[in-house]
This record gives structure tokens, sequence and C-alpha cells, in this order.
């Protein structure tokens, strides 16, 4: 009896290793902001403490059961924030109208888990780019509803959720954590919630078993919307109001709390306890802040750090990748490698050419999967044009103008995201790479000539470094590419903020701002600049040695690793070629604009995938062109030029870009293989 009560013991213990640590630092913390404040821990603590994490908790939930299932949610803030303003503009003082449209909070939530689900359940697609784009088409229906903070939700509302439901002794917020977690003990103990594991597991033997896996991953989506959902309703009666971007700095927190909780990246293992209290242990760490008066720029660098730090706590012990690549370093560096001739770089030797040549292959047999695969984006931006050109009147040198300038920048950005992509990877950490370096150059160019002399080195070596620490964090480390570079974006924030205190100073010098408004040849400099550039990199991917690399990494790194390719040098050098893309677009932003600010790369993101899908280019790498990306970027571009001559608002124009990368997806069937 003792002997088993022992085995089963040790069993739990093993089986919730991590969430047993989580829980054990945030008491360690917990005791700790506690003994550095003044006066005892009592009801009014516990009410705050509990509130104040409820949303995050209950966002993590949601996002929980996505991950056990295998898959990625992207779109959880912003659908926090859709249910928000949603809340806020339906609500009365009615208590049947409070009780309805906290259902249908719920149910929105859920709708936006069926949209994400359908795509990715039923057509197969990829979780990270479907959610995506679910967040930019969420974000801007979030706006159009409102688009400004306000709204009105009824007082008794928020006393009924975020009061006391027992005054002095139980906060109404931990009631509603309880009834949460009861939702989910009856969901794991059903055979729904066994379909779950056994789908995360592993979903080959889950089918063979006989469980309908589309069908689990279908509701589950549903199900983790609807937490958010619930999220989105507690916030709502939290604040007493609404803000159609409240979600958006929530998503780092949410990956944060759900990996600290010791629910693994890749499902199968893990549970909603664990990721509710990861969810309360960074509010710990938001307490710490404040207690020692420490700038808010911390926040996002902490995040970031405990997410990565998360990550590498999950892997210890299990078939983690950073042992075993630190392991094959140190016997390279040793030598035990075979050097080049027997062996190259990183493994096995290709072997060698026949002496008589290898036959000759002509460039539209090599390229013409790509082609067709491009041959959309070209033929569906003529369709653009015309349609501009009828709406107009007639196609200006202006429209051309800016057609063309605008192209560059995206075009620029697309090549780097198209090098990540082609390697089975993604780059978001994109938008305060592009502002970070941007706001470098204004304030050491500050308008002088004569100082892009050292600016533009400086700043574009900041860019490569950024992309190598990507890459370190994925290829050395083990860390999947989107948690590493998401936590980067969230450290690249801070590092911002740190940076330009909050306001960035500089602003263009002269030659920089012809190189972007200027004229030379009959064109907008940077036109000529942008050609150049994509003769270097259709080079480069098409025809060089790391191009090569690149294509032969996304096709299959462990084939590509005993063909002799060292996939982790590959892998570097591309995030390393996206960093340095980000840097080069900083720099001609702040010519475009005049001056940095803090929003400066905050439209690139989505975009800079789309133009990538939209021209062929595998998801999921290993196959595209550039060629064929440039036919993407002048697609979107046409598009923007388009909306924004008509009287839609700002906040559709995300919504079709959403649109526009599902839509090539579906057409180009870029889906996860089975």
């Amino acid at each position: 009896m003792e002997a088993s009560l022992g085995a089963n013991l040790r069993y739990f213990t093993r089986r919730n290793r991590n969430t047993l640590l989580t829980f054990a630092l945030f008491v360690v913390v917990f005791v700790l902001v506690n003994t550095l404040t003044t006066g005892t821990f009592g009801y009014y603590d516990l009410a705050t403490m509990v509130s104040t994490g409820a949303t995050l908790a209950l966002a993590a939930m949601g996002q929980t059961f996505v991950i056990l299932i295998g898959g990625f949610d992207l779109s959880a803030g912003a659908t926090i924030s859709l249910v928000n303003v949603t809340v806020a503009s339906l609500m009365t003082d009615g208590i049947a109208n409070q009780i309805l449209v906290g259902l249908v909070g719920i149910a929105v939530g859920g709708c936006v888990g069926a949209f994400n689900g359908f795509f990715i359940a039923v057509l197969r697609m990829q979780p990270i780019v479907v959610t995506l784009a679910t967040l930019f088409i969420v974000q801007g229906a979030a706006l159009l509803v409102r688009a400004t903070p306000g709204g009105y939700v009824a007082q008794s509302f928020m006393d009924f959720l975020s009061g006391a439901a027992i005054p002095g002794i139980l906060p109404s917020s931990l009631v509603v954590i309880a009834v949460a977690l009861l939702v989910w003990y009856f969901v794991r103990n059903s055979r729904f919630g066994t379909a779950i594991y056994a789908v995360g597991s592993d979903e080959g033997a889950a089918t063979a078993a006989g469980v309908r896996a589309r069908r689990v991953k279908f509701f589950t989506y549903i199900l983790g919307g609807c937490f958010y959902g619930a999220a989105g309703v507690f916030l709502s009666a939290q604040s007493g109001g609404s803000d159609p971007l409240v979600g958006e700095p929530m998503l780092l927190q949410i990956f944060a709390a759900v990996v600290l909780g010791g629910t693994m990246l890749g499902g199968g293992r893990g549970g909603l306890i664990g990721s509710v209290i990861g969810a309360y242990l960074l509010m710990m760490f938001v307490n710490v802040l404040l207690i020692f008066n420490l700038p808010a720029f911390l926040s996002p660098i902490a995040d970031g750090v405990v997410l990565i730090l998360a990550v590498l706590l999950g892997s210890l012990g299990s078939k983690g990748a950073l042992l075993d690549n630190l392991a094959e370093i140190g016997r390279q560096l040793a030598g035990t490698r075979i050097r080049r001739g027997t062996a190259s770089r990183g493994g096995f030797a290709l072997p060698a050419a026949p002496k008589g040549g290898r036959p000759r292959i002509g460039w539209l047999d090599r390229n013409g999967d790509d082609l067709k695969s491009a041959l959309p984006s070209y033929v569906t931006f003529v369709l653009l044009v015309i349609a501009t050109w009828i709406y107009f009147g007639a196609l200006t040198p202006a429209y051309i103008r800016s057609l063309l300038v605008l192209s560059c920048f995206l075009g620029i950005l697309a090549f780097g995201q198209a090098t990540v992509v082609l390697t089975g990877g993604l780059d978001l950490s994109l938008p305060w790479a592009i502002t970070l370096c941007g706001a470098i150059f204004a304030s050491l160019a500050n308008g002088q000539d004569v100082a892009l002399l050292w600016s533009v080195p400086a700043v574009l070596a900041c860019g490569i470094a950024i992309g190598i620490v990507n890459g370190i964090g994925i290829a050395v480390v083990g860390l999947p590419p989107i948690v590493m570079t998401l936590a980067a974006n969230g450290i690249l924030q801070g590092i911002t903020l740190f940076y330009t205190q909050g306001s960035p100073s500089g602003f263009t010098p002269p030659s920089l701002k012809w190189l972007t408004a200027g004229e030379w040849g009959g064109l907008t400099p940077v036109i000529w600049f942008f050609l150049i550039f994509v003769v270097v990199a259709t080079f480069v991917l098409s025809s060089s040695y790391l191009g090569r690399r690149i294509y032969a990494v996304g096709n299959g790194p462990q084939v590509a690793h005993l063909s002799g390719i060292n996939v982790r040098t590959t892998l570097i050098s591309a995030y390393a070629i996206s960093g340095l893309c980000a840097a080069i677009v900083g720099i001609l932003l702040i010519g475009f604009n005049g001056a940095a600010s803090l929003a400066l790369g905050d439209e690139y993101l989505l975009p800079s995938i789309a133009v990538v899908v939209a021209g062929g280019v595998l998801i999921t790498g290993g196959r595209g062109h550039y060629l064929g990306v440039i036919g993407g970027v002048l697609l979107l571009i046409a598009l923007q030029i388009l909306i924004g001559g008509t009287m839609l608002p700002d906040a559709v124009r995300g919504i079709i870009f959403g649109f526009v990368m599902l839509g090539a997806l579906m057409a180009l069937q870029q889906r996860r293989p089975t």
C-alpha cells in the first residue's frame, strides 16, 4: 500500500514537475512581496490580487486548450478586445440585458474560435498563419465596433463579477476562476478531454484509435475562444469601459503564463490549473516592479525573458534540443568533425559530382512550380490596377510613384521574412526591430548627412545582431521560432522604450530625405535602390550557396544535415538577413516619415507574411521564389492604395489583409502535412 502510494506520488511529481515548481516560485514571490510591503495580507489584498490576474488567467486557460491539441492561437488578445468593446457597446442597466450581453460576449469568443477551427481543423491549414490573419481581422472588427475607448458597463454587472460574492470574505473574481476550473474538471474527465490529450500527443495514433481528430480540434478552438470571451467579459466588468486595443499587449503574457504553468508547446501535456498559477505568478512579478519602483519598460522585457526561460525549463529532462546542440557544438569545436573532402560542416559531405558534370536543367524547369504559384499574385495585381483605373478615372503619376515607393519598404522587409519562412520558420519580432533600429538611427544621425557614415553601419549591425540572437535561440537553444521571435518582440519593445524614454528624438538627414522623396532619372531614388536590392536578393536565394542551403533546410533539416549542410549556421544566417532587412526598412522609414515614432513598425508584421504567402512561398518552408514575393508586394500595396482612396475606415485594411492571406493559403493549398 505504502509502496503504491509512493509510486503514485513520484509519478504525480514527475508528471507535474513544472507546475509544482511554478507554484513554489509563486509562493516565494508572494512571501517576498508581502514581506516588503507594509501591513498584513487581508481581504482587500486578496480581492485585488485575484481580480487583477483573473483576465489573464482566463485567457491563459483558453490558450491552454489550444496548445494541448498541438495548436497555437495568436488571436487571443484581439478576441478579448473585440468582446470588450462589444460588451461595452451593448450593455444597459437592465438585468436581463446584462445577462444576455455577458453570454453574447462569451459567444463572440466562441465564434472566433470556430472561425479558427474551421480553417485549421477542417481545411488543415497552418495554425500560426491562420490565427495571425484572424488577429488582424478581429482587431479590425474591434475598431469598427468602437474606434476609441469608451462605452458603458453597468455598475451591477461590475459588482457581480469583480465585486464581493460574500462581503469581506469571498471576492467574486475568485468565484469566477473557481467556476472556470470546475468547467475544466468536467472537460478533463470526459471523453472529449481524453481525446484532447490523445490528439495533442499523437494525432495519427489518436485517429487510428478511433478519435475524430478534426472534430476534436474544431471544438477545442471553440472552447478556447469561449474562455477568451469570458476574459473579455470579466475585463469589461473590471474596467467599467472598453478599449479596442486593450488585448494587444496581453498576447506575450498569455503564452508566458501557459508555459510557466507546465503546458508543453506541441501538445499532449499540461493543464489549466498550472496556467492559472502561471498567470498569477506573472502578476506578482509586476508587483515586484512596482514595489521597487522600477520603470514600466521592464515589464515587456520580463515577459519575454520569462517566456524563454519557461520553455527552456520545460525542455530540461526531456529530449530538448539545447543539450544536444551544445554537445554537438562541443564535439565540433574539439575537432571531432571530419574535415571537408570527406565530410562537410555540421554533417556528412555531399557526394562529388560525376566527372562528366551535372546535366544542365533549364531555368523554367527549375522554377516552373514557383512561377505557377507566383502567377496568381501578378494577375490579381493587374486586375487591381485596372479596378483602380476605373474607380479613379486615370492612373496618375502620383499613383504610380506611391505604388512603387511603398513597395520598396515592404519588398525589402518581405525578403527577410521570406528567407526565414523558406527555412520553415517565422519572424514575429519585425515590428519592434524596425522601431528600435529607426529610433537608434534617428538619434545618431539627427539630421546630419555626415553622421550617415557611422549611423547607418551601426544600425545595420544592430539589425543583424537582433537576427543572430533570434537565430541562436532557435538553432542552438532549440526554441520554437514563434516563441523566440514573439519573446524577442517584447524584449525589443522594452529596449526601445528604455532607449527613447518613451519619446524618440532626432530627424532625417537631407540626403536620406532625397533618397525617399526626391527624384533621379524620372523616379524616386529609393526605387532604383530597391531594383538593385531585388537583383542581389534574387541571386542570394536562387544562385548562392547560402540560398541553396536555405531551401534544403526548409525541405528537411535532418536530410539537410546528413547532406553536409550546417543547419544551425544556415538558420542563424536566415534570421540575420531578416534582422538586416528590418534595419534597412527602419532607416528608410525615417527618411520617408521625417522622424522616428514608437509606431514605426506596427503596420508591417501581417503584410510581411501576407506578401510572402500570396507570392507563392510555402509557409512550411522549402519552396518559393523572391520574384513571386514581389508580386505579392505589388498586390498588397495596390490593394492598400485602393482602400485608401475609398471611404472605408482604416480598420477595414487589416480585415482585408487577413482575408487576403487566408485566401492565398487556400488557393495555393498550403496546408499542414498529414
